[in-house]
């Protein structure tokens, strides 16, 4: 979860491309749009083909269903309509709105044999835009009153399956569907649980104070990999918490980390400086590709690239190379594709669409 609105600065808006917003009713379809192939760029040897398949507003987080024929992802199409779940084939064809238009919604995904979705909303809360915090604190992401909910992939049967005050969100299952892992502050900070589909057996993994979140299981479902910050020193300490107890959290500094299943083992893979966010595995299990504005972290930068690291912190190798906003990577299913956010090819400033490219390992036949 990124806020997006009153941006002050291209690292603000780079880092805030994952709330995204639709003005469409709940279902409705929108006419046909086939994805358009896109020249490759220079220095992206892991790409075969890229094809963009959104055009206009802003669109991101989407993530593949288990057949790997659909995806889900956030969608915001103007300034009065906050984020919306839409689903689209991965052709870029079927592009509608699966959430109910209320509120706003964050971090979709597919589970039970692509029976159900999940993702976080606020409507139940307040059916209207939640409102963003201002920045007289400098860049912060707004912790909003989400709650955690399953449907059908075409909205129905709209069920709430975590609920409480605060921040619950960020949630994605592991790849057999036996276990969600989500962000929340139940306990007074932003730490990471995991629990069943139905939202029994809660359990906390992490518990150092500061920000842990965005978690991902590995293809085999025995780590996690997320991201996190955690103050150092007292200054650092009072002022994180300050911005926690007014529902606010400031993402300028993350590095990725891995742990195990049940929340043993855990340890930190990247040490860049800046933000390093949005990890997934690769399908062999050892690799992690990240999002990662490292190399400029300047307020001029709005320059986040994708990078593959070895889960030990070797090895470390770009994947992207373009001059504004890459992130948000998830394989396919069966390794032979993957779909990540960009700002590469917009019609307006800061505008992102959803990509997907053929994978291809460099130097394999």
């Amino acid at each position: 979860m990124i806020d997006h609105k009153a941006l002050k600065s291209p690292l603000a808006l780079s880092l805030a491309v994952v709330a995204l917003v639709s003005c469409s009713s709940a279902g409705e379809q929108s006419a046909p749009a086939p994805g358009v192939e896109r020249e490759l760029l220079e220095g992206e040897p892991f790409f075969g083909s890229v094809t963009q398949l959104t055009f206009g507003g802003q669109n991101a987080e989407a993530y593949f269903s288990s057949d790997g024929t659909q995806l889900i992802f956030q969608r915001q199409v103007t300034d009065e309509v906050c984020d919306q779940q839409f689903t689209i084939n991965i052709d870029g064809s079927d592009m509608k709105m699966v959430s109910n238009g209320l509120g706003r919604t964050t971090c979709g995904y597919f589970y039970d044999n692509d029976e159900r979705i999940v993702y976080s909303s606020t409507f139940e809360h307040n059916e209207s835009c939640p409102v963003p915090p201002d920045f007289s604190q400098g860049y912060v992401w707004g912790l909003f009153e989400f709650d955690i909910y399953t449907s059908k992939p075409d909205g129905s049967d709209l069920q709430v399956i975590f609920d409480g005050p605060g921040y619950d969100g960020e949630a994605t299952l592991s790849r057999d569907g036996s276990k969600i892992v989500f962000t929340s502050v139940r306990n007074g900070d932003l730490d990471i649980y995991t629990m069943n589909p139905d939202g029994s057996d809660v359990r906390q993994l992490t518990n150092t104070v500061g920000y842990d979140g965005g978690p991902f299981f590995s293809p085999d479902g025995s780590k996690i990999v997320y991201r996190t910050w955690h103050p150092e020193g007292e200054e650092e300490r009072a002022e994180y918490l300050a911005l926690l107890a007014d529902k606010k959290v400031r993402p300028s500094r993350m590095e990725i980390w891995v742990m195990n299943a049940d929340g043993s083992d855990q340890h930190q893979v990247t040490d860049l400086g800046g933000a390093n966010f949005a990890p997934f595995y690769h399908p062999d299990g050892q690799r992690i590709l990240f999002s990662s504005n490292h190399a400029d972290t300047s307020a001029r930068s709005s320059n986040f690239d994708l990078y593959m690291i070895n889960e030990d912190g070797s090895n470390m190798v770009q994947v992207t190379n373009h001059a504004e906003f890459d992130g948000f990577p998830q394989f396919s299913p069966d390794g032979t594709k993957l779909v990540f956010a960009s700002n590469r090819f917009g019609e307006v400033q800061g505008e992102t669409n959803i990509f997907i490219a053929d994978w291809v390992e460099p130097g394999a036949e």
